[in-house]
């Protein structure tokens, strides 16, 4: 597991069990509840937010008056669950409308099917929270799980709705670093293809126009060592894993990405980090720029100093 990862919190049994209702009107929380189960008692649907047994995308909340929107999915879990006390996040940038924070690899963004506790979205609602029990964060956009760096999310519906209505105009630049196995021939360039899914919810490329969604990704050799090679990355359009299907389809998949080939994995994670994102605020029209640093795993396996952290043997 990533050493990062591990300084958030690690997957608990709690969430197993969980029953899923996906929220079509803004209502209160409460409100919601008492329409939801509608067969058994009031007093039996209020002691569910009395016993933490509710939770938001992942993130508990026992608030009866807590505000939920169309695109929330509440969730019913069968033993109670809390938030935690939050500290020493990797935050990047706050204010009012929003929090920005550097988010580790193999980290998801939102709950899953698979994973619903160990989420940016939970952890950042727990510390919210933390001031104001009313307070609560939205996702904006999402970063793939293995995938590090600058993650953005709001802290009401209004601004989250503001910024994904006009995503695409607001983003003025989207950087990444990647890693990939092999020297390029072509030392910078630009890929552009349509991307759709498959029956394995993996993404694939169509060259036909209209064949899928259009996804362009513009890429610069910045070092390489013979083995590796380290690019700078940046898309005009945010597509499900286009990074990794665009780079794995000229030969030189990203370390790590098991998903769409079968390259080296040196450093044991995904070799794909957002270094940058440059926005346009909805309300005021300032440019705000986001910055996380290349992590360090990176520029040493280049520069061939990188070594595996050692496994401590259990005495």
């Amino acid at each position: 597991m990533n050493k990062n990862k591990k300084r958030f919190e690690k997957h608990s049994k709690e969430y197993e069990g969980i029953k899923e209702y996906q929220v079509r009107k803004e209502s209160k929380l409460l409100d919601f509840l008492y329409e939801t189960f509608k067969d058994q008692s009031r007093n039996s649907t209020k002691s569910l937010l009395e016993n933490h047994r509710v939770l938001i995308d992942g993130a508990p909340v026992s608030q009866f008056d807590y505000m939920i929107y169309p695109g929330d999915t509440v969730m019913i879990s069968k033993t109670p669950i809390r938030r935690k006390a939050r500290s020493n996040l990797p935050i990047i940038y706050e204010d009012e409308d929003f929090i920005v924070i550097n988010k580790p690899s193999g980290l998801l963004s939102v709950a899953s099917d698979k994973e619903k506790g160990s989420t940016a979205y939970r952890m950042l609602n727990d510390y919210v929270q933390q001031k104001d029990k009313h307070n609560r964060i939205f996702i904006v956009h999402r970063l793939d799980e293995d995938t590090s760096g600058v993650f953005m999310v709001a802290k009401s519906s209004k601004m989250r709705d503001m910024l994904q209505d006009k995503w695409n105009d607001l983003v003025k630049k989207r950087g990444y670093y990647a890693v990939v196995d092999g020297t390029l021939k072509n030392k910078q360039g630009t890929i552009k293809s349509y991307l759709k899914k498959n029956n394995l919810d993996l993404m694939y490329s169509s060259k036909k126009e209209g064949d899928g969604k259009l996804a362009i990704t513009h890429y610069k050799v910045m070092k390489e060592n013979g083995k590796y090679s380290l690019l700078d990355v940046n898309i005009d359009s945010g597509r499900k894993n286009q990074i990794r299907v665009h780079l794995g389809e000229m030969g030189h998949n990203v370390i790590g990405d098991d998903k769409y080939g079968n390259p080296t994995n040196p450093i044991g994670r995904l070799g794909l980090h957002a270094y940058e994102l440059d926005i346009t605020h909805p309300v005021t029209k300032k440019v705000m720029k986001f910055v996380s640093k290349m992590p360090d795993e990176f520029n040493k396996l280049l520069n061939g100093e990188y070594k595996k952290p050692e496994i401590k043997k259990k005495k």
